[in-house]
């Protein structure tokens, strides 16, 4: 276990205690200031692999069996499983090269790096967000969420009042890099903990206070962080199909008006998503399939441009 001291009590031993029966071999790192969790563990598996130029793809982007395979020699703990947190980020990473803000204390930015396998990796980021929206919302199977995903990678509050029926909470990045015969996984995550000020937030701002009035920045990282590691180890055993019917029940676009980047489908509405977690969109008389990595969506709202 590796442990580095900041300001914040992240409680990162008991942490690693829970997460290692789950995850052999896993370190906890705590770190005041980072550029990306995500930059820094992806560099970390190319040094370590002695690969330095290998791509960084996002999954269900890659060809498994063309990436060049690192040198035999490597050392064991080139695939060792971390778990990075950066108190702040300066240079936070979103979906299709958008900015991540954060600040220090208001908001948890961190990654989960392991080695992963999948038959499959279709509807991982939708896997991802049902694991960290039943981390901090755990609901009897009665009870409607207030925390819903917005396909494919983001986490809303259900707010009636919103312009588009919620603002956005949290988002996540997912990045792979080959690491000898195999890849390693990137799960970064930025959520937004206590109210703070955002530049041009056209999705409108929602933190966890909201939900929980004593929410810090440790307490959801000890809230999700479990939870989502079991994601990630069922997702490779079972893939999507383990965690479609949890996705239902938060999918925040079911039944909206949407707009998309996408040429043939600038507008229709949501149907849900496939076997494979893409996103069904009826439009026309057709209902066209999206794949994540292809187009972004959003709730439809007078002058809204995609998000």
């Amino acid at each position: 276990m590796s442990l580095t001291t900041t300001h914040l009590s992240w409680g990162a031993e008991t942490l690693w205690e829970r997460l290692d029966p789950l995850l052999p071999g896993i370190s906890v790192e705590i770190v005041a200031r980072a550029e990306s969790t995500n930059s820094t563990l992806i560099e970390r598996a190319r040094q370590l692999a002695g690969q330095r130029d290998a791509p960084v793809s996002r999954p269900g982007e890659f060809d498994p069996f063309g990436a060049p395979r690192t040198p035999h020699g490597r050392r064991s703990g080139d695939r060792q499983p971390c778990l990075l947190v950066a108190e702040h980020q300066t240079r936070g990473r979103g979906r299709m090269g958008r900015t991540w803000q954060s600040t220090a204390g208001a908001s948890l930015t961190f990654s989960l790096a392991l080695p992963l396998s999948p038959v499959d990796w279709s509807g991982l980021s939708l896997a991802v967000g049902v694991a960290l929206a039943e981390g901090l919302e755990p609901l009897p199977m009665t009870a409607a969420p207030r925390l819903q995903i917005k396909w494919p990678n983001d986490l809303w509050l259900v707010d009636a009042d919103a312009p588009l029926g919620g603002r956005k909470l949290g988002g996540v990045l997912i990045e792979t890099v080959p690491v000898g015969d195999g890849r390693m996984c990137v799960v970064g995550v930025g959520l937004n903990v206590l109210p703070q000020a955002m530049d041009d937030v056209s999705t409108g701002y929602a933190c966890l206070q909201e939900i929980d009035p004593a929410a810090s920045a440790p307490a959801a990282l000890a809230a999700v962080a479990p939870p989502l590691v079991r994601a990630l180890r069922r997702f490779e055993r079972e893939g999507f199909a383990a965690f479609e019917a949890a996705f239902r029940s938060r999918d925040l676009l079911q039944g909206r008006s949407v707009v998309t980047s996408l040429a043939d489908v600038p507008q229709g509405t949501a149907e849900g998503v496939d076997s494979r977690g893409a996103l069904r969109v009826a439009a026309g008389g057709t209902v066209h399939t999206l794949v994540s990595g292809e187009v972004s969506v959003r709730p439809a709202a007078a002058g809204a441009a995609p998000c």
